[in-house]
C-alpha cells in the first residue's frame, strides 16, 4: 500500500504542474499577428514592402505614414495562429516616416556602416500552433513592422 502511494505522489505532482488550457481570445485569421489589448485582439496591418536599391543600400517601403493598428503599450504582446508562417522567424523593426510612406534602409552585407538591427522579441508557444510574441524591450512612440526574416511581408502597427 505504501509503495503504491509513493508511486502515485509524483504523478499527482506532475498533473498539478501541467498548464491549464488556453481560454483567451483567438486570432480569426492564421499567419497574422494580432495585438493583445486585454480580451480584445487587433489585427496588425498586413502589407508587402516594396524593395528598391540605392547605391549599395536596400530600401524597403510600405505605403502610408501610419498604421491603422495602434497600441498604447510600449512592450506590445501579439498572438498568432501559425499555419504557413513560423512565429520564430518574425523580426521587429522600427520604421522611418519619409515622403508619405514608411521605410527602412538596410546597408549591403559587408558594408562598414551599421544598419538597423531587429529589436528583441520573445516567442512562446501557447498551445498547438498558437504563439505569443512579445517585444522584449521598451518601444518608443512610432511606426513598427513585424516581418518574417525570409520575406517582404510586413505586419505593421503604431505605438503611441
Amino acid at each position: 500500500m505504501r509503495l503504491s502511494s509513493l508511486f502515485l505522489l509524483p504523478l499527482f505532482a506532475i498533473a498539478a504542474l501541467a498548464a491549464d488550457p488556453y481560454n483567451g481570445p483567438r486570432p480569426s485569421k492564421p499567419d497574422v499577428p494580432y495585438l493583445v489589448h486585454a480580451d480584445n485582439l487587433v489585427a496588425t496591418e498586413v502589407s508587402e514592402a516594396t524593395q528598391d536599391t540605392k547605391k549599395d543600400d536596400t530600401i524597403y517601403t510600405i505605403p502610408g505614414v501610419n498604421s491603422p493598428a495602434r497600441t498604447p503599450l510600449a512592450e506590445p504582446i501579439f498572438l498568432m495562429q501559425s499555419d504557413k508562417l513560423m512565429a520564430s522567424k518574425l523580426e521587429l523593426y522600427k520604421l522611418d516616416v519619409k515622403n508619405g510612406h514608411r521605410e527602412i534602409t538596410m546597408p549591403a552585407k559587408g558594408k562598414k556602416r551599421n544598419g538597423p538591427r531587429p529589436l528583441h522579441l520573445t516567442v512562446t508557444r501557447v498551445e498547438g500552433n498558437l504563439y505569443r510574441v512579445e517585444a522584449s524591450e521598451t518601444l518608443e512612440d512610432g511606426q513598427y513592422s513585424l516581418t518574417p526574416s525570409d520575406s517582404n511581408k510586413a505586419f505593421c502597427f503604431e505605438v503611441y
